[in-house]
């Protein structure tokens, strides 16, 4: 499966590995930046590789959450590389305070770990530098290569250990938080702590570095989206697919043209399409689908050509919290429904978010 602007790695572990095209950027601005500043072709070549280094170890970083996630049957859809670092896509977070504790945690302590190997190899081989070469971080020599790279892991480490969302540090302050209450309220709290430190960042950026103001920002949104998302996840509490199930919509069969599925999309009545035959659902049929399809093959082409194939199907029991959960990070709006093998229903996002809209305005009428 591609990756809007990301490049395809391989795979690890059953772990797809991307790199977003614009850490091609960073390396080449690494580059210039050594040389332009006197440092020399070898030093900035030196440069270079100290990030692709740095790469590595952003890498292990999320294959420590992506493994520990693993070992609680979640899987991950894949790690991607970004300048600013990498993100592990899970298919959702352990909802239990000590597994969410461990795959939290697990990240920062593959750096530490790192950094620990480091330090024994730098003393094994009698090539710890003076504490003073942090005073030329600038430069990139290969005697401080080990050096700088051990402290990079103790910065990311760091770093990540921030109690504030989307850091690591944020759902490690969750974590221990939902020991003694529930988990929206621990969510709440910690979102609350993490936009004060976004807070307080974006402050001491206008004083002493600008990118804090950056940081500082990032850390505030992410907070809040997170705040969000689990007071969304928790109205869904306790129902199942049957309170969203829509049974009135229209199928289409595998061979009827796009220009069918654009008549009723005109109409205004339905957006997205099961495709199915004598009941067993075939495929998916979104707008999006519907409008790359008639881009790419015309208004009499079958539907077949376009529908998308890689979806799951729903059973009336399952929870409307995992059925959330699948639809944020797969990013899938539809789900077919079938109890016992027959096609009972389809579930849209739309409907869940109307749902959540309801329950929002009857909390506010009790209260």
């Amino acid at each position: 499966m591609k990756k809007k602007w990301a490049l395809y790695l391989g795979n690890i572990l059953g772990i797809k590995v991307f790199i977003h095209w614009t850490f091609v950027i960073l390396l080449a601005w690494v580059f210039l930046m050594h040389t332009q500043m006197g440092h020399g072709f070898s030093e900035a070549i030196w440069g270079v590789v100290f990030i692709l280094a740095l790469f590595v170890c952003v890498i292990f970083h999320e294959f420590g959450h992506a493994l520990t996630a693993k070992r609680y049957n979640i899987q991950t859809k894949d790690v991607t590389v970004y300048p600013i670092g990498g993100v592990a896509t899970l298919e959702s977070m352990p909802r239990k305070p000590k597994q969410e504790l461990m795959v939290a945690f697990a990240g920062p302590a593959v750096n530490i770990v790192i950094a620990a190997a480091l330090w024994i190899y730098m003393q094994l081989s009698a090539t710890m530098p003076d504490w003073t070469v942090l005073k030329n971080v600038d430069h990139m020599q290969t005697e401080s290569f080990v050096f700088n790279l051990f402290v990079a892991n103790i910065i990311l480490a760091v770093f990540n250990l921030i109690p504030a969302f989307p850091m690591d540090g944020g759902r490690v302050l969750r974590a221990l938080l939902a020991f003694k209450m529930d988990r929206s309220k621990a969510t709440r709290i910690a979102a609350e702590v993490g936009q004060f430190l976004a807070i307080l960042l974006v402050f001491l950026g206008f004083f002493f570095n600008f990118w804090l103001v950056f940081i500082g920002l990032f850390i505030y949104l992410g907070a809040s989206s997170e705040a969000t998302y689990e007071a969304t996840h928790s109205i869904l509490e306790g129902y199942d697919v049957r309170k969203v199930l829509m049974t009135r919509f229209t199928t289409l069969l595998p061979n009827d043209s796009l220009e069918k599925a654009v008549q009723i999309l005109l109409d205004g009545k339905e957006q997205d399409f099961l495709v199915a035959t004598d009941g067993k659902v075939q495929g998916v049929l979104s707008r999006k689908e519907l409008i790359q399809g008639l881009s790419a093959f015309g208004k009499s082409s079958p539907v077949r050509n376009s529908m998308r194939t890689d979806f799951t199907i729903l059973s009336p029991e399952m929870s409307l919290q995992d059925v959330f959960s699948n639809m944020t990070t797969k990013g899938y709006k539809v789900y077919p429904v079938q109890d016992k093998g027959v096609l009972v229903g389809m579930v849209d996002k739309e409907n869940i978010s109307e749902l959540i809209l309801v329950q929002q305005a009857l909390s506010g009428k009790k209260s």
